[in-house]
């Protein structure tokens, strides 16, 4: 099937099998590797994008389904060469150890952002509820997003 998809606001047009995977076409097809693949269960959610500015596991996710719609992969965050506040409060927080849940717990907190400025910790753990990560206990992950928070809130 012929399919065209914009990706960090570039349109894509390919021809891809009916049972494509949305994650198996970010980085296969597109070179687009900061989407991991994880589970392919939906459980774990680091290969989690933005499809039209909401969170998707893209394992659960046809590619074909993707057609004619909006993709955000983490490599679309940073803006004419700067990080996002998201990213940049991985960086100042410690958000991060290995870094494999690491590109869908920023996509799933810029969301969370862009829906909720001040979110609580409460919110915020909820938020990224869908999204496991193995290393850091979630501390410093949720202290990661309200640096965001108040980041932006200042800016």
């Amino acid at each position: 099937m012929r399919i065209t998809v914009t990706v960090n606001g570039q349109p894509y047009e390919r021809e891809v099998e009916p049972r494509l995977l949305l994650t198996h076409f970010l980085r296969d097809e597109l070179g687009l590797t900061g989407t991991h693949w994880g589970c392919d269960t939906s459980n774990c959610g680091v290969c989690t994008v933005q499809l039209d500015g909401v969170p998707v596991k893209s394992c659960t996710v046809l590619a074909v389904m993707a057609d004619g719609h909006e993709v955000t992969t983490v490599e679309g965050l940073e803006k004419d060469g700067e990080l996002d506040a998201v990213q940049k409060g991985f960086v100042e927080c410690h958000g991060l150890q290995c870094g494999f849940c690491t590109p869908g717990m920023l996509l799933t907190a810029r969301w969370l952002l862009d829906h909720n400025p001040d979110p609580d910790e409460g919110e915020i753990r909820e938020a990224i509820s869908g999204q496991l990560c193995r290393c850091t206990g979630y501390e410093n992950i949720v202290r990661s997003i309200r640096w965001a928070a108040e980041a932006e809130a200042t800016s």
